[in-house]
């Protein structure tokens, strides 16, 4: 198709595409003549991903293209190309080092990780960056007196596994590695607003059933 198609389809100005193209975050159409191109459905797909990014994701263009770097990256294994691309997206503050509860709160998270076998956080040695986000958030828990031990926190984390055998069989519903790897960035950046909406509502149903007259 035409840039003017491409725009139609996707439902993106051909000035924000010409943008994206500048700017990597789209790879160059197949060149027709001096100052035409043809684009496939691979652009198509890769527009989508590249709004969820930036338009529901709200992030910067320079981490887009990491992102969009690790998606691309076919020397990683499967698994390796998911963490990648993962890892590169925006996440919560790191732990604070000088906080005595910080220690505190990385003893529980590695206790629950114990408890539930998960071996698969780390990528060359290093935890990764949800893996700080929760032990700040731990050690937040920890310095306000709520309650975050580890019998707590594994309550959490079994729900979540639940949520993870969803979003994957959900990404094995694409047949090409590189569409999963897409749809698996994609879908975590436009579902956690899902998750913590539902979460919310579902706060205001069990209220509801335990303290409404």
């Amino acid at each position: 198709m035409r840039l003017a198609e491409l725009s139609e389809r996707s439902g993106v100005p051909t000035a924000t595409i010409k943008y994206y193209l500048r700017e990597r975050l789209l790879p160059p159409g197949q060149r027709i003549t001096a100052t035409q191109a043809e684009y496939g459905e691979e652009h198509l797909r890769r527009l989508r991903l590249v709004r969820a990014l930036i338009q529901v994701g709200r992030m910067p263009v320079a981490t887009a293209r990491e992102v969009l770097a690790a998606v691309d990256d076919e020397s990683l294994d499967q698994h390796m190309r998911l963490g990648a691309a993962t890892w590169a997206l925006p996440h919560g503050p790191e732990p604070d080092a000088e906080d005595p509860a910080t220690e505190t709160a990385r003893a529980t998270v590695a206790e629950v990780l114990r408890e539930l076998g998960w071996r698969h956080d780390e990528s060359g040695g290093q935890p990764s960056p949800a893996h700080g986000t929760l032990v700040a958030s731990v050690a937040a828990l920890e310095r306000l007196g709520y309650p975050c031990d580890p019998a707590h926190l594994a309550n959490y984390a079994r729900a979540a596994t639940g949520v993870a055998v969803h979003d994957l069989d959900l990404v094995e519903e694409y047949e090409r590695p590189a569409e999963q790897v897409e749809a698996a960035v994609a879908l975590t950046v436009l579902y956690e607003p899902v998750l913590l909406s539902l979460r919310r509502m579902a706060h205001a149903e069990e209220s509801a059933r335990r303290f409404a007259p």
